[in-house]
């Protein structure tokens, strides 16, 4: 193996908690490593017991190293940076991935001589304080080659006017995704869902603002919301105050064998992201990508990385997230047109396996 094949990830998450960076980075590590790669991985740990992740780690076919988690943040910093930097001396190539990893790789590249490549995923280069935002610009300038994961977020980029960037879409890893489950019944015709964490950057509550209107045309309809409950207690609130709390379920977080049946048995995914007041911005929408696989159509919001996510009129719907007529006129045609819709999701899911995927980023790292 020549030096040229060692690459190191510095990635800010990493499963088993769930989140679409650390499952992109998971996905990139095994890509590599299946094509003859020697990966290191560098993240925190994000739970206090650890033992999840000390078992996920144990069954990888590349070295992970855990940050651990420690109340005086700063110390976590400086253990970052350093252990980074020793990994860094014996990897050509560097990774990073999400909000912390640019500055710290933008860091390493003063002092060594190294492949330096910065993978953008969209809030970690959209902030509103201005002083994080040149400091990001600053970091960026540093990196030999970037990647953007969607149109989407390279145009957040433009403005630095930087000649090495590449747009490589989101994979799927089809292998985790065909195991053989039973569906399980849901209620509700059609049958919405979104899987993410709960939260006004993923679009849960646009949804649920959108249902007095849907139920006047749609009686039985019902919205099923998967994911951490970060802020279901708040929409569900609101769901009340709008009577609407009996049209939609929050089912929390799931196994992944659960996952499959959630979507497998529903109609219709949707995510109608909107960006948050501090500049949180969905990147690209894997989620979406993984429940085409499975042949569902998918609805989800333009202005955001999600339009790179669906091929609008083929494996779903674009339409802009509060516009409660348009939700309402795609779900119609999407359910006359289930059969052709539920067609094209599954080729959209299969133009973004990770087999597929991967040759690009080994151009780029090559």
């Amino acid at each position: 193996m020549s030096k040229q094949d060692k690459v190191l990830i510095v990635t800010s998450e990493f499963p088993p908690q769930p989140g679409g960076i650390g499952n992109h980075a998971f996905n990139l590590a095994k890509a590599l490593q299946k094509h003859n790669f020697n990966v290191e991985l560098i993240s925190d740990q994000r739970s206090k017991e650890n033992k999840e992740e000390l078992d996920f780690d144990r069954q990888l076919q590349f070295k992970v190293y855990r940050i651990k988690l420690q109340a005086i943040r700063w110390l976590m910093y400086f253990k970052r940076l350093f252990l980074g930097f020793r990994r860094a001396k014996k990897n050509n190539t560097i990774i990073a991935s999400g909000k912390f990893s640019l500055w710290i790789v933008a860091f390493y590249s003063l002092f060594l001589n190294r492949n330096f490549i910065a993978i953008v995923h969209g809030s970690e280069v959209n902030l509103e304080n201005k002083l994080l935002k040149r400091t990001v610009n600053f970091a960026l300038r540093r990196f030999d080659k970037i990647i953007a994961v969607s149109n989407y977020t390279k145009q957040l980029i433009d403005d630095l006017e930087l000649s090495t960037v590449t747009v490589i879409p989101n994979g799927i890893d089809n292998t985790q995704l065909k195991k053989q489950v039973s569906n399980i019944s849901l209620s509700g015709s059609p049958k919405l869902i979104t899987v993410g964490n709960v939260t006004d950057r993923k679009g849960q509550l646009n949804v649920i603002k959108h249902i007095p209107k849907l139920i006047k045309i749609f009686p039985d309809i019902h919205y099923h919301i998967v994911g951490l409950p970060t802020q279901a207690n708040a929409f569900l609130e609101i769901a009340k105050r709008l009577n609407v709390e009996n049209y939609i379920t929050f089912h929390g977080r799931v196994s992944n064998e659960e996952l499959i049946q959630f979507l497998s048995s529903s109609d219709i995914f949707v995510m109608l992201s909107s960006e948050t007041k501090e500049g949180d911005v969905e990147g690209f929408g894997i989620a979406i990508i993984e429940a085409n696989y499975f042949g569902l159509p998918a609805i989800g919001a333009l202005n955001c990385g999600i339009e790179d996510a669906i091929n609008d009129n083929k494996s779903g719907r674009l339409i802009n997230h509060d516009d409660s007529d348009a939700f309402i006129a795609s779900i119609q045609v999407i359910m006359n047109d289930h059969k052709s819709y539920h067609e094209n999701a599954k080729q959209w899911a299969n133009q973004h396996d990770w087999n597929t995927i991967i040759e690009q980023y080994i151009k780029v790292i090559k």
